[in-house]
C-alpha cells in the first residue's frame, strides 16, 4: 500500500509553498500524482447606503484580489511541482462557500491523502481552509502541517494516539505507508481502559502493525488532573516526535462545538505533523 494520489489544499499564497513542498516530497517516495486544490472565494456583495444597492466597484475590487491570489497560488504550486519532476494537476473553483463546497469535497474523496497547513495566527485570512469540513465530509485522511514547520524532513519517529476508537483505527491504517518506513512507532494510550470487550492499550493493533513490518512499541500514561491533549503534547516534545497519528472528532460536530475536545486542542497548538482521520 502507498499513497498514489495526494491532494494539496492550497488556501493562501503564504502557506502554499510549504504545503506543495510536503506534497511533492511524499509523492517522490511512491511516484504519486499530486493535485493542487484552491478555492477562489466569491465575497459577499458590499452594499452602499442609503439605497443598499451593490457597489460594483467594491465587488470588482474584491474579485480581482481573490483572482490575483489564485494566480499566485497556482504559480507557486507549478513551480514546486516542475522542480520536483512529479506528476501534477491544478484545480481551482470559484465558490461562495469556501472549502466546504461540493466540487472540492468530491475532489478530496478521490485522493489517498489530503495535505493542508495550520493557519498562522499572526496572519489571519478569510481564505484559510476549514479542515473540519474535509474531516467530516471527505472520508479521507488529512495530514496537517504546523505553521512553525515549513520545510519537509524525513518522518523517523511516529506517535499513534490510541484510544481504541474506530477513528483511531482508521487513522492508524491510513498512516500505514508512513509507518512502514519510520524508524520507530509508538502506540501511546492515555488512561487506558481494559474490559473483556475493549482494549485501549493497543496490544492487538501493535501486533497487526508488526506483521506489516512496522517497528512498534507500546506506552501508556495517566493524565491525573491534566487534559489528555496536554499529556500527548508532552510526549511529542519529550520523544522528538515527527508525526502524530490520531483519530479526529470522536464526538459529533455539535458536541465539539459546545464542549471542545482533544482534537481541537491539539490542532490549535501543533508542534508536529499530524495525520487525522475520522
Amino acid at each position: 500500500m502507498s499513497y498514489k494520489t495526494i491532494l494539496a489544499i492550497l488556501d493562501t499564497a503564504d502557506n502554499s509553498g510549504a504545503v506543495a513542498d510536503f506534497a511533492f516530497a511524499l509523492a517522490a517516495e511512491s511516484s504519486a500524482h499530486v493535485i493542487g486544490l484552491h478555492a477562489e472565494t466569491i465575497a459577499a456583495v458590499p452594499l452602499v447606503a442609503p439605497m443598499e444597492i451593490p457597489d460594483p466597484v467594491a465587488v470588482q475590487a474584491l474579485q480581482d484580489m481573490a483572482h490575483s491570489e489564485t494566480v499566485e497560488v497556482e504559480r507557486i504550486f507549478r513551480a514546486r511541482g516542475n522542480a520536483s519532476g512529479a506528476s501534477l494537476e491544478w484545480r481551482a473553483f470559484a465558490t461562495s462557500t469556501g472549502y466546504g463546497s461540493a466540487p472540492l469535497i468530491e475532489t478530496a474523496r478521490s485522493a489517498d491523502l489530503l495535505i493542508a497547513s495550520q493557519a498562522d495566527p499572526a496572519r489571519p485570512s478569510d481564505s484559510h481552509v476549514d479542515v473540519d469540513e474535509f474531516l467530516f465530509e471527505s472520508g479521507r485522511p488529512v495530514l496537517m502541517i504546523p505553521y512553525i514547520i515549513r520545510q519537509p524532513k524525513p518522518i523517523k519517529r511516529v506517535l499513534i494516539a490510541w484510544n481504541g476508537s474506530k477513528e483511531a483505527t482508521r487513522a492508524t491504517f491510513d498512516a500505514l505507508p508512513i509507518l512502514r518506513t519510520a524508524e520507530a512507532v509508538e502506540i501511546f494510550s492515555v488512561d487506558p481502559v481494559e474490559t473483556a470487550k475493549h482494549s485501549a492499550t493497543g496490544a492487538d493493533i501493535a501486533a497487526t502493525l508488526a506483521r506489516h513490518g512496522v517497528n512498534v512499541t507500546l506506552a501508556t500514561a495517566e493524565s491525573g488532573d491534566r487534559h489528555a491533549s496536554h499529556v500527548i503534547e508532552n510526549r511529542l516534545s519529550d520523544n522528538s516526535i515527527d508525526l502524530l497519528v490520531m483519530g479526529a472528532y470522536t464526538h459529533s460536530r455539535l458536541w465539539q462545538a459546545i464542549f471542545g475536545g482533544t482534537t481541537k486542542t491539539l490542532l490549535q497548538s501543533m508542534t508536529a505533523l499530524t495525520l487525522l482521520s475520522r
